[in-house]
Parts: structure tokens; C-alpha cells; sequence
């Protein structure tokens, strides 16, 4: 391997994920047999450009990973995170002025739909700063790096690369090749699974043309007229879900008649050791299905992921334990950091979950008196929840999470783990295959 060209390693990786040859078999049904040259020409595109592309990511990662590094010294240099610091660079940039919001929304109107510009103000808002914000930030990386003479070693994508060979420096200090793969493992993983998804459905595309045909050749009929028969004729509702049910229906007996096998499989996700910490947690401690969840109590996709959770786990009791902890994107969401102490403060009264659950219905009012109004509405101890709000302990606990969290190569909220593997999809039906996936393991 080591005396591999990197090209021929990111052929090889992307090997992994797809056929090994143009001609190799992808899927087989009854008298077909579909190959990788013969999907579409944009699919095919797509796997031809993923050596140049993955070669072109791990570059930006390499520049991504010495910003990060002198962000975190120069945070840890005045006592606090690196989110607060991006935060407070970001809150330089100047409020919009109205007259911007304004044409902001008039020029959104459609996309906007019924809102008002007040209801659509926040979303402006911010709409309009991160240009700003974005230019600050970079100005900070510009600024962090020179301080901490951030600089480029050996070539990431170079033939030959030994694990112990020095890709870059900061403040003198090296990070190595294998630091650096342990760094963009889960951004290469989420290339290649991001692109056998596009073979994938581009494949069952291929099967479904080539079964509607056969099917209507049998039956002495054009592929038009089947589909009508099939699907079109049976609308009563004319909806899209009616319409997509009718469609599933046809493949499925398709795929059932014509013996359809797809042997072509996407990259297996790797497996992280990803700690359970003392965090809240529901679910017995001997479940063999352990979930983390890593959420931000200001994330709108968290409130609206958390419910599926909860049902996706309540299928299974006594088999799941769901730990919940904590990564407050302290760089965008201005209250999340306070929110989590104030969650950590519930979860010692015995009630985080209670207390989570109004937590996300009210993710528009985070501030301090409104976090202590809802610990009053569960029947909290006022005092006592007034000093673990305070608490130096909550707020490393806090703390303490968030490293966790950036050592896990985690950047948004929710991240979900199952027994280690992490979730790309965040639906009811993906959160059981992965319990049952488990589950199913000797």
C-alpha cells in the first residue's frame, strides 16, 4: 500500500462502494443483468470524478483541521470553548439595515409563502448576516494561523504516505498523516456513501424502465398503457402519496416476478467508540441497543428529530437505552450553551427529559427567566435549580460533552449513534433498521 500512487488508493477506496469494473454486475432480475457502464450518464459521471473530487476534499480538510487547531489554542488561551469564539467573532457583524430586510422579503415573497415579515424576520436576519459573518470568520482563521504559524507538510494526497509523516504543524506542534485519516474518515465515508446512494437510485431507475418493459411485452401492451392501467386509472385521490403507493406497489410485484437481486452494496459505515458518559439516559443499562443522541436544545431538526426517536425506541422496550448529550452550537445558536446547563439542572432534580421536552417546544424563548419559568411549570426546586444553573460542575459537564463531541468529528446537531454506527438518516423507518441491524448480530 505504501507504495501505491494515492490515485490508484482512491480508486481502490471507491472500489470499495462500487463494482470494481465498468462490467461488473450491479443487479440481475429474469433474463437482465445490469452493469455499472450502463446506468445513467450522469451516475456514470459522477463515480469517474470521485478520485479527483476525493483528492480535492482531503486538501480542504487538511486546511480545515489547521484552522480548527489554531482556533482551539487561541480559544483556550481566554478560558473558553472554540464555538464561543467563532460566536463572538460572528456577533462583529453588523445588524442589516430594514430597508435590506424588507427587499429581502419582498424578493422571497413565494418561497416564504403566508408569512409575515415579522413571523420571517429571524430567518432574514440571519439570512443577511452570514455573508458578514462568514467573511469575520475567515478573517479570524487568517489571523489564528499566522499567530500560531499554521503550516502545510507533506502533501495529504501523495504517494507513499507513512502513517508517522508530518502533514502539518501548529504552534509547533505535528500532526500526522494518521491523525489526519482519523480526522476525514467520517467526510470520506459520507462521500462515498453519499454517491452509492445516487448509484443506488439511478440503478433502481434502470430495473423499473427494463420491468415496465418486459412486463407490457408480455402482455401484448405498450409500457404507457401498463402504467395507466397499473397506477394512472387507479387514482381516486390524485395525490402524489396515493399516486407514489400505487407506484411502490407495481415495483414490488415486479421485483417479486421477475426475481430481482441487487448485488451491488454500499460502503459499511465505520464503527466509533462513542462514550456514554453519565448523561441522562432512559432504558435499561444491560439493552444491547445503546443510542446517543448529540443535540442542541436551540436546533429546530433536533425538536423535530426527537419525537421520532422516542417512537422509533418505544417499539422496542427493554432492548434500547437512549443517552442524551449535549453539543450547543455556541457559534450560531446564541442561548443553546445556557439551555443545556438549564437541562443539566432538571436532570439533577430527576427530571431532564420532562424538562428537555419544553425545552424544544419553546425553542423561540431560551433565555434565563423563561428557562427558570419552566423548571417552575414541572415542579422543580426553585432554589436548588437556580444553583445547578450556576454550577461550575453542569457547565463542565456541558463542557465536557462538547470535547467529546469534536473529538467525534461531529459539526451539526442531532448526531445520532447506534452501538457506535453513525446515522446518515434521521427518519422512523432508518432509526429501526439500525435497531434491528443490531439487534439481528449474533
Amino acid at each position: 500500500m505504501n507504495f501505491t500512487p494515492i490515485l490508484i488508493i482512491i480508486l481502490l477506496l471507491s472500489a470499495a462502494a462500487f463494482a470494481q469494473k465498468p462490467t461488473d454486475i450491479l443487479a440481475t432480475a429474469t433474463g437482465r443483468a445490469f452493469k455499472l457502464n450502463e446506468l445513467s450518464p450522469e451516475a456514470r459521471a459522477a463515480v469517474e470524478k470521485l478520485p479527483v473530487e476525493t483528492a480535492t476534499i482531503r486538501s480542504g480538510l487538511l486546511e480545515q483541521m489547521l484552522n480548527m487547531r489554531a482556533i482551539e489554542i487561541e480559544a483556550a488561551s481566554r478560558g473558553i470553548s472554540a464555538g464561543k469564539l467563532m460566536a463572538m467573532e460572528k456577533a462583529k457583524a453588523p445588524a442589516p439595515a430594514e430597508a435590506d430586510i424588507r427587499a429581502a422579503y419582498d424578493a422571497n415573497r413565494e418561497a416564504l409563502g403566508t408569512q409575515t415579515l415579522e413571523q420571517a424576520r429571524k430567518r432574514i436576519v440571519a439570512y443577511l448576516r452570514s455573508g458578514p459573518e462568514q467573511k469575520l470568520l475567515s478573517a479570524l482563521f487568517t489571523q489564528v494561523t499566522a499567530k500560531y504559524k499554521a503550516a502545510k507538510g507533506k502533501d495529504v494526497n501523495a504517494p507513499r504516505l507513512l502513517p508517522t509523516d508530518v502533514v502539518g504543524t501548529v504552534n509547533g506542534v505535528p500532526i500526522t498523516a494518521k491523525q489526519f485519516e482519523d480526522f476525514v474518515r467520517v467526510e470520506l465515508f459520507e462521500l462515498r456513501a453519499d454517491l452509492a446512494d445516487y448509484v443506488l437510485q439511478d440503478l433502481n431507475v434502470s430495473i423499473y424502465s427494463a420491468l415496465i418493459a418486459d412486463e407490457a411485452k408480455t402482455l401484448g401492451i405498450d409500457a404507457g398503457t401498463l402504467l395507466a392501467r397499473e397506477v394512472t386509472n387507479k387514482l381516486k385521490d390524485y395525490t402524489d402519496a396515493e399516486r407514489i403507493g400505487l407506484e411502490t406497489a407495481l415495483r414490488k410485484r415486479l421485483w417479486t416476478k421477475y426475481q430481482v437481486k441487487v448485488l451491488f452494496k454500499p460502503p459499511t459505515p465505520p464503527a466509533e467508540i462513542v462514550s456514554l458518559d453519565d448523561d441522562p439516559a432512559q432504558g435499561p443499562l444491560t439493552a444491547p441497543v445503546k443510542v446517543v443522541m448529540f443535540s442542541d436544545f436551540q436546533c429546530s431538526a433536533c425538536a423535530a428529530v426527537y419525537p421520532l426517536v422516542k417512537k422509533a425506541i418505544a417499539a422496542y422496550p427493554g432492548r434500547v437505552r437512549f443517552i442524551v448529550r449535549d453539543f450547543p452550537l455556541e457559534s450560531i445558536h446564541t442561548e443553546a450553551f445556557d439551555a443545556a446547563r438549564a437541562a443539566g439542572a432538571a436532570n439533577a432534580q430527576g427530571k431532564f427529559f420532562e424538562y428537555t421536552e419544553i425545552l424544544y417546544k419553546n425553542q423561540d424563548a431560551l433565555d434565563p427567566a423563561s428557562l427558570k419559568k419552566y423548571a417552575a411549570q414541572i415542579g422543580l426546586n426553585a432554589a436548588k435549580f437556580d444553583i445547578d444553573f450556576n454550577s461550575p460542575l453542569v457547565a463542565a459537564e456541558v463542557r465536557k460533552d462538547l470535547a467529546d463531541a469534536e473529538s467525534y468529528r461531529i459539526t451539526s446537531t442531532p448526531t445520532i449513534f447506534v452501538n457506535g454506527v453513525r446515522m446518515r438518516y434521521l427518519s422512523d423507518e432508518d432509526l429501526r433498521a439500525a435497531i434491528d441491524r443490531v439487534l439481528a448480530k449474533p
